[in-house]
């Protein structure tokens, strides 16, 4: 019998046709997927001014932040995003920035320096978000990042080498988890002090967030964060474990009022190498909303001995505590803040009033009080100009504080 080699031809030649289609279409996939993606861009213009009651001089900076990051499309569920980051001084250095060796004026904490601020590999699917990599991380959004944060107020955002998963397959509820290895401080390449060698900190710590929405009271926050400082000399007096819950919420009063309330409780003790003897923190609030505007009065407290105190150290500090940044560090002996907060519109632009009176935990020690005020103006989408003040008042001598005025005008655009 005579074989027909024409069907087996065919055969072998529509397989061939379809295999090198399958890998056109994989590459064009792929190909589209890197050339579809969404370019960035951001750049922030400041003027800065300091004036302490010291024997430092007054410091007066103008910098600009720009950034410009590429974002890819997805293949598969992977896509990519990678952001250059420069900070540069636009006048004289009248100021000292931590790392310019102007000792001699007053601290304003914008760095000059170029840098990958952020580079991570991501990958979505399954009801999971999975990115490792150089990262920002937040678990809440601006400006509460008291515990977790990318400093956003300054000019060098602070980031992280880490891998990072989040979950939502269960309703209402996202699970998060963070891996750190490194942190990228605001201060940049520069700075070798304590624990931040070469501008950054080197960590082996773990986080832990769970948030639930399903509530009609409020949404619950849950987290642990287990912090442990590598390669520092002082790795004993830093490393520690926080454990906390948060409830946030508001509920109508009629159509033009709303109630409003947040209590949050964590406890702080050593982790790893840590040595520190367990101290808490307490966060109540309670409030108004009436057409646009928010009136509130808050309590909040970092417990201290006079030894050891509860501290954020990988928060945007500057969003509590007062604006001056008298108190990005807790003291020893803690820190009791009663502050009122009105925010609102005026003339289209947002308008924040707040008012502290600080206290220290252990012997109730007069901390100081302060004034800060914010105008900010966004328009066009795009342009954000913005005006704060902030006025401090030293309390009693031995917190080493003194009496403390800054003043910021800036201009944005973000693409």
């Amino acid at each position: 019998m005579k074989f027909n080699r024409k069907p087996l031809v065919l055969a072998l030649l529509a397989a061939g046709v379809t295999s090198m289609t399958t890998a056109v279409q994989a590459e064009d996939s792929f190909y589209k997927a890197l050339s579809d993606g969404k370019v960035s861009f951001s750049a922030r213009a400041r003027y800065e001014a300091v004036d302490q009651d010291n024997a430092l001089k007054d410091a007066d900076a103008l910098t600009l932040r720009t950034t410009l990051g590429y974002k890819t499309g997805s293949f598969h569920g992977f896509s990519a995003f990678g952001e250059f980051e420069d900070v540069s001084d636009l006048s004289s250095d009248d100021y000292n920035s931590t790392t310019n060796g102007e000792g001699a004026y007053s601290v304003i904490a914008d760095p000059e320096g170029t840098e990958v601020n952020q580079a991570y590999l991501q990958y979505n699917g399954f009801d999971t978000e999975f990115k490792f990599g150089r990262q920002e991380l937040t678990y809440r959004g601006a400006p509460f990042h008291r515990f977790i944060g990318n400093v956003l107020w300054r000019q060098n955002h602070q980031s992280f080498d880490a891998l990072t998963i989040q979950n939502t397959s269960f309703a209402d509820t996202t699970l998060s988890y963070a891996y750190i290895d490194e942190v990228h401080t605001i201060f940049g390449d520069d700075r070798n002090a304590g624990l931040i060698q070469d501008g950054d900190i080197d960590m082996d710590s773990h986080l832990f967030n769970v948030k639930y929405s399903g509530l009609s009271m409020g949404k619950l926050e849950a987290y642990a964060y287990l912090l442990d400082y590598e390669d520092a000399a002082d790795d004993n007096a830093n490393s520690t474990a926080t454990y906390g819950a948060r409830l946030t919420g508001a509920q109508p009063l009629n159509d033009d009022w709303k109630v409003i309330y947040t209590a949050e409780y964590a406890t702080q003790d050593d982790y790893a190498d840590g040595e520190m003897d367990d101290q808490g923190y307490y966060l109540g609030e309670l409030g108004f909303k009436y057409k646009g505007w928010l009136a509130k009065v808050s309590y909040e407290l970092q417990e201290g001995d006079g030894t050891y105190s509860f501290k954020t150290p990988l928060g945007t500090n500057h969003a509590y505590q007062g604006w001056a940044d008298q108190y990005l560090s807790t003291p020893a002996a803690g820190l009791e803040d009663i502050y009122a907060t009105v925010v609102g519109k005026v003339l289209g632009a947002k308008l924040i009033v707040s008012y502290h009176d600080f206290e220290t935990d252990e012997g109730s020690v007069d901390a100081g009080d302060e004034l800060d005020i914010l105008l900010a103006k966004k328009f066009a989408k795009h342009y954000t100009v913005g005006l704060k003040y902030s006025d401090f008042d030293a309390g009693h001598a031995s917190l080493g504080k003194v009496d403390t005025e800054k003043l910021w005008v800036w201009g944005q655009v973000n693409f």
